[in-house]
């Protein structure tokens, strides 16, 4: 089976007209692993299939003008290899010919003869005669134009633009369409951010430290499989964003500490580097599933920590903790980017949804601190509903005052003193970060 062929079959999983979605990673390994493709056809298959995903918005206004009001009455699977030939035309060095006859051939085996010959008929057009970019005279918003351009519901745009105003926005919106950055949280009681950074220079892999976050290395995408296969519990893939809430926790050796929605638990190990064997962590998670993976990650990594499986809103415990940190469940608006699915599969209501359970799941961690400790909640989002005005609602019902931030943080700081990173920018998830002291 081609790769165009597993393409197709991906985005299909993705949106299937009935029956089970999967996602993007899901569809992409399970379809792989059927077609037995090789270390080349994979990357185009995954180049493929994840960006036909990602800017499906921009790629029906490329082809509005060859199509109008046929599209909606277009079969989806042919529609789907529309879109995947229009990715590849568009945004790859392809070969057109070859290109457009394998996606006309496609078409014949997923439909008949007059199928492929619209879809003949599009490529043909548009290869004659491109039609232009969007361009913001054409629509009625900025926020219509940027959702268009860079393939985004018009809802995220408004979001991020109320939230970070319009200076930084098409920044934003460009940003969460290139690769993430890559980053490791490093062991730093088994080996130096520096001795891993010359171990992947003798590879020919450029890195440079995170500015934010001590334990953290930024390495060049072309690492990743290299760093998973010879990590051997020295260190670990982590996003940048996701290790400054641990930075913001500062953990201290000799602390009693709990995370909260521990998940797979990559902040739980920065945490317990951290420690260095000293004090105590307790990581909390009702998904007995993830508990399982995080404790053997840390068997991996030497380190102890006590495993509680409980809903956290229902958690009845009297041990008391010197820290708390709240990685709470969220509508994931800041790390889009890394999931080609995820813009469209979310909705504009999501921040309002869950505020009420990640208040209750504050007034819990609350209830598990110290005299004088100290609380850090933490989300992927950027969303001003599960962002400032939780935390608002939050203060006002109890007695926590917000605490003070490390001064690399500075350039991320709210007017009211919590962290705010935005998606895009530099390569970074958005996160917001708040730290409140009891």
């Amino acid at each position: 089976m081609s790769a165009r062929e597993v393409a197709l079959q991906v985005v299909r999983d993705v949106f299937p007209s009935s029956g089970r979605e999967r996602t993007a990673q899901e569809a992409l390994d399970y379809r792989v692993r059927e077609a037995k493709l090789d270390v080349r056809d994979r990357a185009f298959t995954t180049e493929l299939a994840y960006g036909a995903i990602k800017m499906r918005r921009t790629l029906d206004w490329y082809l509005q003008p060859f199509l109008g009001e046929r599209a909606a009455k277009l079969p989806l699977t042919t529609r789907e290899i529309l879109r995947l030939a229009i990715y590849e035309l568009h945004y790859t060095h392809a070969d057109a010919h070859a290109t457009l006859y394998e996606f006309v051939e496609m078409a014949k085996r997923h439909g008949h003869r007059g199928l492929a010959s619209l879809v003949n008929a599009v490529l043909r057009n548009y290869l004659r005669e491109p039609p232009l970019e969007p361009e913001r005279e054409l629509f009625e918003t900025e926020d219509e134009y940027l959702g268009t351009r860079h393939s985004l519901p018009t809802w995220l745009v408004r979001q991020w633009h109320s939230v970070f105003g319009g200076t930084m926005l098409e920044e934003i919106c460009a940003g969460v369409n290139r690769p993430a950055q890559l980053t490791v949280s490093v062991d730093r009681r088994r080996m130096s951010v520096a001795e891993l950074a010359e171990n992947l220079r003798e590879r020919s892999i450029e890195s440079r430290p995170s500015p934010l976050v001590p334990e953290s290395l930024l390495v060049q995408s072309g690492g990743a499989a290299l760093l998973e296969e010879s990590a051997q519990g020295r260190w670990w893939v982590q996003s940048e964003s996701s290790a400054v809430s641990v930075e913001v926790l500062q953990p201290q050796p000799g602390e009693r500490i709990a995370d909260l929605c521990s998940g797979r638990g990559n902040k739980a190990l920065q945490i317990g580097c951290r420690l260095d064997g000293e004090g105590s962590l307790c990581c909390i998670d009702r998904d007995s599933r993830k508990m399982r993976v995080l404790e053997r990650r840390f068997d991996e990594h030497r380190l102890h920590a006590s495993h509680v499986v409980a809903d956290v809103r229902e958690l009845e415990m009297n041990e008391r903790f010197d820290r708390v940190l709240l990685d709470a469940p969220c509508s994931g608006t800041g790390v889009v980017g890394r999931h080609p699915e995820a813009r469209w599969k979310k909705e504009s209501g999501d921040g309002e949804r869950l505020a009420t359970t990640q208040g209750m799941l504050l007034d819990a961690a609350a209830r598990l601190l110290y005299e004088g400790g100290a609380l850090v909640y933490a989300v992927c989002s950027t969303d001003r509903r599960e962002c400032a005005e939780v935390i608002d609602t939050f203060v006002r019902r109890n007695k926590l005052s917000r605490g003070l931030i490390p001064s690399q943080l500075e350039p991320f700081l709210t007017d009211a003193g919590d962290v705010l990173i935005p998606p895009g920018i530099d390569r970074r998830d958005g996160f917001y970060i708040a730290r409140l002291e009891l």
